[in-house]
Parts: structure tokens; sequence; C-alpha cells
């Protein structure tokens, strides 16, 4: 019965493990979609400062965020399912979003690593009402050069802006969602 368990457990760990990373050019509408739900159950568990109503407002401009960011990386697991995502522009990590269930697996650091030893990352805008977020952008290297009170938007949500520190080598960490 102990084995048993234990057996469906690693089947389980190795359906949820992170398989693959690939940079998607061709953003179907199915993708979007998945991305969007992802994008809504990750800021539901670690966005605790944004209300319902802020989360639906948000929520509409997501797809269009996904469309037209220039470098798309999605992680996905086991069973082709997308568990992250990371959106690139200039040189810049423009979003980070973890599936709940997969935080702190180490998806979110290896997206980091990966963005700055191939798209030449230098900065990362946080939420400063995500303090999960901006130890672990602390922690992965990067630190405050700019703090804003509104969003890009005009929201009340201030903004970290982090550059990364080139004499701090990457920390490990666990990444909630930023």
């Amino acid at each position: 019965q102990i084995e048993r368990k234990r057996m469906l457990l690693d089947a389980e760990k190795q359906q949820n493990r992170v398989l693959q990373v690939e940079a998607v050019a061709n953003r179907t509408q199915d993708l979007i979609a998945e991305l969007v739900q992802l994008w809504e159950a990750s800021v539901r568990a670690t966005h605790h400062f944004l209300s319902d109503t802020d989360i639906c407002e948000i929520r509409e401009f997501v797809p269009l965020a996904l469309a037209n960011i220039p470098h798309l990386l999605v992680a996905k697991d086991g069973q082709d399912r997308p568990v992250a995502f990371m959106g690139i522009a200039d040189r810049a990590i423009e979003m980070l979003f973890v599936a709940p269930a997969h935080c702190g697996m180490g998806i979110g650091r290896m997206l980091i690593k990966h963005s700055i030893e191939h798209y030449g990352i230098e900065t990362v805008s946080v939420n400063e009402q995500n303090p999960e977020a901006v130890g672990f952008c602390q922690r992965m290297g990067f630190v405050v050069f700019k703090r804003t009170d509104l969003d890009e938007q005009g929201r009340p949500f201030p903004i970290l802006y982090m550059t990364l520190c080139k004499n701090d080598p990457s920390a490990v960490a666990e990444e909630p969602n930023m």
C-alpha cells in the first residue's frame, strides 16, 4: 500500500516536472487563453493587494500583452501544459508568472537565469505590495533603482524598478509570481 502510494506520487511528480522551456513566436488563441488562466490563478495566489474588480480590469489587457510582447518564454510540464511564462522586451522582464501548484520548484529562477544568459536581461519591475516577488528578485541579484507610486496604467499600486547587479551572481531562490 505504501509502495503503491509512493509510485503514484513519483508518477505525479514526473508528469508535473517541467520538461521544456520554449520561446513562442506563434501565439495561438488557445495558448493565449491558457496563459491568461495561468496569469489569473497566479495573481489570485500572490497579489493579495488586488481586489476582484482590479483583477478583472487588468485581465482585459493580458491577451494583448501576451500577443505583443517581443519575446514570450513558456515553461511546460510533462503533459505539455504551460506552468509558467515570462515576457521580455528591451532587456527587461515585463512579466513572470508561475502556476500556484508549481511555485517553489525553481521554475522562476530557471526562467530568469535563461533570460539573463540568452536575452541579456538587465531590469525587472515588481509590485512593491508583492514582497515575495521583491525578495525573489533581490535573491536573483536585482536591486531597486527607482520607485513609483502608481503602476504603468496610473493605478495606485507602487512599482519597484530593479536592475541586475553585475557584481552579485544569482543566488538560489524559490519563486513567487510577480
